[in-house]
């Protein structure tokens, strides 16, 4: 799996995906048309704080993180551009009605959740949810003790 950003050995710490924005680009044409690399490292940056990247992530093929960060990006990128531009404005969802005088178009997209609902704006963000889906499973690894997680 090609990722947008890439886990570039000696570039950074083990175990940390490193931004490549040429990937990006390459991956994300029409957005990076308007979306130049300090611009992009930001988002990632950003991204970072919805998908741990560090050693401890709970996503440990650092390709498979590269990717879900690339969408991460490219979903904060479609979020802060204009429609214009490539931003969000994307239909997300089957077509549930079309009129033709005066076009008009009406997509659903399945019953989303106050979390999924935020993701829910762009192509890249529903398609980031629907990768993660195993990552908000409980997961409960026998044999070892369980320490109840408990906040003050």
């Amino acid at each position: 799996m090609s990722g947008s950003a890439s886990p570039v050995p000696g570039a950074g710490p083990p175990g940390v995906v490193v931004f490549d924005y040429g990937a990006w680009s390459a991956l994300y044409p029409t957005l990076a048309a308007n979306v130049d690399t300090a611009q992009a490292q930001g988002y990632f940056d950003l991204a970072c704080l919805y998908l741990d990247n560090t050693p401890a992530s709970t996503v440990r093929d650092l390709n498979g993180r590269a990717a879900l960060l690339g969408l991460l990006v490219a979903h904060l990128a479609s979020l802060a551009l204009p429609q214009s531009q490539g931003g969000a404005g994307g239909l997300v969802g089957r077509v549930s009605e079309a009129t033709r005088g005066s076009v008009s178009v009406k997509t659903e997209f399945a019953t989303l959740s106050e979390r999924a609902a935020w993701f829910g704006q762009t192509q890249y963000g529903a398609s980031f949810w629907a990768a993660t889906r195993g990552l908000r499973q409980a997961r409960y690894v026998p044999g070892l003790p369980q320490r109840p997680a408990i906040w003050p």
